[in-house]
């Protein structure tokens, strides 16, 4: 992880900081957190809490692509993740505890000695699919034990808003939508075309998605078994909730679209590599 250490006339203790975080310090400026958080995956702040919160409030955009903000008080006694505590930032300040600075963690699950999804998927090199699903079950992980399945693929994945999927990791979300009847093979051709165009590799893909009016397709589903990939099913509300690239016919059945909002919906980044491309019968998006 790539760590900034800004200070505000600490560079002692910045120097310190950055030594047991193996980070890069940063004198503060103006203008600074804008190219922290461009280049960074987190950022220790070694100044006042009140200055860092104003500072980085208009730079947040989501809490999944956002770096983990940590506030070090200039004493060196403790150490507060504000931001990004499950994504780097509670991990940060147990790392400064070691050293003997005092962490403060307010996130629940931690705060209570409880899991969450974010960790399961660390400590398993995994990547969560369905990432608003973590607010739900987070909350459950408060009241106690939640199940964790390992499903060995290829396999087909059809999930409630109340479950989190975690998968291996990868970059990229192919979405798909295809005419009824469609064959597996001229899915599939589609697919590795589009792949290609783009100079993607299979590996490179975390997830396949279409809409759940597409899980009743066999040459969908036997396409993307073929292809040995993770082939997820988005409800309607997710899918039109989307910020769609361009105007699709989805919209006769109700949908802003299919292959871009299922991109889009599964994609980390939420940004189209490939605006909705046709490929005969077959609709194919990728987002990152």
């Amino acid at each position: 992880m790539r760590i900034a250490v800004v200070h505000a006339g600490h560079r002692a203790q910045a120097d310190r900081v950055a030594e047991m975080l193996h980070g890069e310090v940063m004198d503060y400026s103006e203008g600074v957190f804008e190219r922290a958080f461009r280049k960074y995956e987190a950022v220790v702040a070694i100044m006042a809490m009140g200055i860092v919160v104003r500072k980085v409030s208009t730079l947040l955009r989501d809490k999944w692509v956002d770096p983990a903000v940590v506030v070090v008080t200039p004493d060196l006694r403790f150490s507060i993740p504000i931001l990004g505590g499950h994504h780097g930032g509670n991990g940060i300040a147990r790392s400064l505890s070691q050293h003997g600075i005092q962490e403060v963690i307010s996130t629940a699950t931690d705060a209570l000695g409880r899991d969450s999804v974010e960790e399961v998927a660390s400590r398993n090199g995994l990547e969560i699919i369905n990432k608003a699903s973590t607010v739900t079950v987070n909350r459950a992980f408060l009241d106690g034990d939640v199940p964790c399945y390992k499903i060995d693929g290829p396999a087909v994945v059809m999930v409630t808003g109340g479950v989190s999927v975690l998968a291996m990791k990868g970059h990229y979300v192919v979405g798909i939508g295809c005419n009824r009847g469609t064959s597996s093979e001229e899915i599939r051709n589609a697919v590795l075309e589009a792949l290609g165009a783009m100079n993607i590799g299979e590996d490179d893909v975390l997830a396949y998605a279409s809409t759940t009016k597409k899980s009743d397709e066999p040459g969908l589903v036997a396409a993307i078994r073929g292809l040995g990939g993770r082939l997820f099913f988005i409800d309607d509300e997710t899918l039109n909730s989307q910020p769609v690239a361009s105007e699709s016919k989805a919209r006769m059945i109700g949908l802003v679209g299919v292959a871009e909002p299922a991109a889009l919906a599964l994609a980390k980044h939420k940004r189209l590599t490939m605006e909705r491309r046709a490929f005969g019968n077959v609709t194919v998006a990728i987002a990152e």
